[in-house]
């Protein structure tokens, strides 16, 4: 029988997706009140990989990441879901849409991992409702896709900013 050893401590990071930048702006200043100082963050960029939250949020949507100094433990990473969800509720719309999507994901030395709502056949549950999957894996000194990568996560500027996220990682742990 195996040793039971709490898991290392991982790097949060968010995605956050909506056509207002300065409330992505906003909200990263939020999260960082609650998270911690962002050590790492991306562009801003145009976000074309699908259509599926244009009838919620509009078209023209764009993506930004924030990493956290700060780590956690993987277990935290359901509360941290529910918490961000809390945040978008307080930002709808008129029509009570979300005006942003916040998606809190870890990463560590050999994978990525994003939290969803929702279930599905490669996802795990872990708790409060949330379900898990790793998006990436690193091997061979880059990220790898496997087959249900969302497609901006396929991307060469996604993977040149998570990999900048693994090597700020590793010099912290």
């Amino acid at each position: 029988m195996g040793n039971i050893v709490a898991p290392p401590p991982v790097k949060l990071f968010i995605g956050m997706l909506s056509q207002d930048v300065s409330l992505i702006e906003k909200l990263k200043n939020i999260l960082s009140d609650i998270f911690g100082t962002v050590d790492l963050e991306s562009p801003v960029w145009a976000w074309e990989h699908t259509r599926y939250y244009e009838n919620e949020m509009g078209p023209e949507l764009k993506r930004k990441f924030i990493f956290f100094k700060r780590k956690i433990r993987p277990n935290e990473i359901s509360g941290i879901k529910l918490l961000t969800n809390e945040v978008e509720n307080k930002h709808l719309n008129e029509s009570g849409g979300r005006r942003i999507n916040l998606d809190p994901g870890y990463l560590d030395a050999a994978k990525l991992v994003l939290v969803s709502t929702k279930d599905f056949s490669h996802r795990i549950y872990l708790d409060k409702g949330i379900y898990g999957e790793v998006t990436l894996i690193y091997s061979g000194k880059t990220y790898r896709t496997l087959p249900y990568t969302f497609p901006d996560y396929r991307t060469e500027e996604y993977m040149e900013v998570f990999k900048k996220a693994r090597e700020i990682f590793k010099t912290q742990i």
